[in-house]
C-alpha cells in the first residue's frame, strides 16, 4: 500500500489506542491494493516490550460466530436442525420451551443475558471458575426480551445453552468440535479453546487490561490486569484464543461461507433487524453481523477487544485487536469500519475498491470512536 494510506491507517489505530487506554494493538488490512499489518505499542502499560504480529490474544465474543458455524456444520451432517428445540437436547432445563437452536444464534430466543449482570464480577475476579449452569441460571432469571422468534436481543446465555445442547447431540466437548469443524479445516494452527483451568494465554502475548466496573460504568482510575483469566466466564460465547493471521483466515471463511454447504451459508446470512438505535445497514445473521457490504463480528472479554470485517469475495479484510476492553467490543468494530473506509476511498487501478460502497465515512467513524471511547488515561494498575 502507498505510504499515504499506511500513514492514515497507522494514525487511526494510534488514536484508537489512546482513546481506549490500550498499550498495544494488532491490526491487519488486506485489499486489492495490497496489505498492511502492524503491531503497535507495547505489551504492558508503561512497558518497554514492543508488540509483535505473532502474539496471541483472546478473541472474546468473536467466538460466538465460530460456535454458530459449528452448529451449521452439524446441520450439514444431519446431526441437528436449526428448528430443533433446545428442550430436545436439554429436557431438564426450565425456561427454554419453544426456543430453537437457530434462534439462539440469531439472537431471537427472547432469553436474557447474564453478561450485564455479572460484568463486574468477571473483571474483578478473572480467575474464578464459573460453572456453566451458574451462568445459564443467571441468564434465565434475567428479564426476557420477548417471545421466541419475536424480537432481536443477542444473549450470551443463549450461546452457552447452544454449547450444552450440541455437546449432548454429538457426545463431544467443544475443544474437539472447534478443532474438527473449524481449526483443522482452515489450518488455524495458532487458534485454541483453552481449558477453563488454563488461565494463561499461549506465548507470545500482551497483557490485557480492563477498568473496574462501577455503578455508572468503567472506573478509569482503577485499571485491572486481566491477563490471567478463566474463559469459563464466557465459554463458547467468548473463550477462544487466536492470532492476527489466523483471524484473517477465519474472517474470510466466515464472510464467504467456505466451511458450509451453499444452503447453510445462505442461512447464516439471512439477517434480522437489530434494535432501533442501530443503523439499518447493520443486521444480524447466525452469530455474526452484516455491516453494509461487509460481514464479521466484534469480540470482548476482560482484557481484550477485537473485530473482523470482510466481504464475501475477500477483496477487503480487516482484523483489529486492542489490549484494553474498557471501551467495549463496538469500539473495536468501529475502528475496523474506519480502516475499511480509509481503504474504500482509495482508487485502485483508476477505480474505487470493489468493497468501497460503504454506508459510512472516515469522518463518521471518527465521531463514533470519540463517543465510544473509554479510559484514555490510566491512573493506576491493579493486579
Amino acid at each position: 500500500m502507498s505510504a499515504d494510506i499506511t500513514g492514515q491507517l497507522h494514525a487511526a489505530v494510534s488514536e484508537a489506542m489512546a482513546q481506549s487506554g490500550s498499550s498495544g494493538a494488532l491490526v491487519g488490512v488486506w485489499s486489492a491494493d495490497g496489505k498492511w499489518t502492524a503491531a503497535l505499542g507495547t505489551t504492558e502499560i508503561d512497558g518497554s516490550t514492543p508488540m509483535s504480529s505473532e502474539m496471541h490474544f483472546r478473541i472474546g465474543t468473536n467466538t460466538t460466530a465460530m460456535t454458530c458455524t459449528v452448529l451449521l456444520r452439524l446441520v450439514d451432517t444431519g446431526t441437528v436442525a436449526l428448528d430443533d428445540h433446545v428442550s430436545t437436547y436439554l429436557p431438564r432445563i426450565v425456561g427454554v420451551e419453544g426456543v430453537t437452536l437457530g434462534q439462539l444464534c440469531q439472537g431471537t430466543s427472547g432469553l436474557g443475558t447474564y453478561s450485564s449482570v455479572l460484568a463486574g464480577e468477571f473483571v474483578h475476579n478473572p480467575l474464578r471458575f464459573w460453572p456453566t449452569m451458574e451462568l445459564v441460571s443467571q441468564g434465565l432469571a434475567a428479564p426476557r426480551t420477548g417471545a421466541p422468534g419475536s424480537v432481536w436481543g443477542p444473549s450470551n446465555t443463549g450461546i452457552v445453552l447452544l454449547g450444552m445442547a450440541l455437546e449432548q447431540a454429538t457426545g463431544e466437548g467443544w475443544a474437539a468440535l472447534y478443532d474438527e469443524y473449524i481449526f483443522h479445516p482452515l489450518g488455524l494452527h495458532d487458534t485454541s479453546y483453552p481449558h477453563a483451568g488454563d488461565v494463561d494465554i499461549p506465548s507470545p502475548h500482551a497483557h490485557g487490561y480492563a477498568a473496574e466496573v462501577g455503578v455508572d460504568g468503567p472506573v478509569c482510575t482503577a485499571i485491572i490486569d486481566n491477563t490471567l483469566l478463566s474463559n469459563s466466564m464466557s465459554g463458547v460465547a467468548g473463550g477462544v484464543v487466536s492470532t492476527l493471521v489466523d483471524m484473517k483466515t477465519w474472517a474470510g471463511a466466515l464472510a464467504g461461507g467456505s466451511l458450509l454447504s451453499e444452503t447453510s451459508a445462505a442461512a447464516q446470512w439471512e439477517t434480522v433487524t437489530e434494535d432501533l438505535a442501530t443503523p439499518s445497514w447493520m443486521r444480524y445473521g447466525l452469530g455474526a453481523e452484516q455491516v453494509g457490504p461487509l460481514r464479521g463480528r466484534s469480540g470482548s472479554i476482560p482484557g481484550f477487544i477485537s473485530a473482523t470485517l470482510a466481504d464475501p469475495d475477500q477483496t477487503l479484510t480487516v482484523v483489529v485487536a486492542l489490549n484494553n476492553s474498557s471501551a467495549g467490543d463496538q469500539f473495536a468494530l468501529t475502528l475496523a469500519r474506519q480502516l475499511a473506509a480509509i481503504i474504500a476511498q482509495t482508487p485502485v487501478d483508476g477505480q474505487n475498491d470493489p468493497s468501497g460502497a460503504l454506508p459510512w465515512s472516515v469522518e463518521q467513524t471518527q465521531a463514533d470512536l470519540a463517543a465510544e471511547a473509554a479510559c484514555p488515561t490510566v491512573a493506576e494498575i491493579i493486579g
